[in-house]
Parts: C-alpha cells; sequence; structure tokens
C-alpha cells in the first residue's frame, strides 16, 4: 500500500452541488431555491417556531403541568395498611369502608411499603410484584 495510491471508497464521499451554474446543471437559475418568498432570499431566515406572526404554539399551549383525569379514579394502598386492616379478604368496598381509598376509586393497588405479617386475600384489588410476593409470603392469595 502507498500513501499516494489511498482513495476514499466509492460512494462514501459525495460532490459538493455547485448550485446557480446553468439549466444543464439541474440547479441554475434559482439554485433549488424555488420562486419568490422569505425563504428565497439571501440572508432571509426566522426564529425556531414563528408562524408568520400567528401566535406559536408553544406560546398558545399552557404552560402548567398534565395530570391524567384517569388517576382521579385509581389509588393505591401499602402492606401497612393491609396489616392494620381487620379483614381475611379485602375487596375494593372493604377498602373505601375503612377509608383508605376514597369512594370514587375505581382501581386499586397494594405496594409493597412495609410489611405483612398475617394472610389476607386480594379480591378485585391489583398489587406490585414485591406486595404479592411478600403477601403469598405471609400465606395469603390474590384473586
Amino acid at each position: 500500500m502507498k500513501l499516494n495510491t489511498l482513495k476514499p471508497s466509492t460512494g462514501s464521499r459525495l460532490t459538493r452541488k455547485r448550485i446557480g451554474r446553468g439549466i444543464g446543471s439541474g440547479l441554475g437559475k434559482t439554485s433549488g431555491r424555488g420562486h419568490k418568498g422569505q425563504k428565497s432570499r439571501s440572508g432571509g431566515f426566522h426564529k425556531v417556531g414563528f408562524e408568520g406572526g400567528q401566535m406559536p404554539i408553544q406560546r398558545r399551549l399552557p404552560k402548567f403541568g398534565f395530570k391524567s383525569r384517569k388517576s382521579k379514579f385509581n389509588d393505591e394502598v401499602t402492606l401497612d395498611d393491609l396489616s392494620r386492616l381487620k379483614v381475611e379478604v379485602v375487596t375494593l368496598e372493604e377498602l373505601v369502608k375503612a377509608k383508605l381509598v376514597a369512594r370514587r376509586t375505581k382501581v386499586v393497588k397494594v405496594i409493597s411499603t412495609g410489611s405483612i405479617a398475617r394472610a389476607v386475600q386480594l379480591s378485585g384489588v391489583q398489587a406490585s410484584k414485591s406486595a404479592a410476593s411478600a403477601i403469598e409470603a405471609a400465606g395469603g392469595k390474590l384473586a
């Protein structure tokens, strides 16, 4: 191999566009900029997000956070809450009666905060993986 014979592999280096060099080049006359308008002019540019004077979308939208409307129907209960509950079969109605979740709640999930020592059975209540394993280790089951 000699240094004077080295060449880049074919197709790896593209030749630059020669604009404004006649009709035959395909990029003559308007040089690929189309006809008229701000973008066809030299120095013609606008800010990112500029919408021609219309109030831009990033200014039209409100600037506070997002809260899902579904989340008000979801709630969570800890393992500590379950261990304090004096029932064997834990249902959504029992949790509402014990005032652990709101009345409007439709979906309840048990999360593994704390511990549980006694056996409880979950009916119509979801549980996280770690909470489920803790409940089964205590002798309970998930329905």
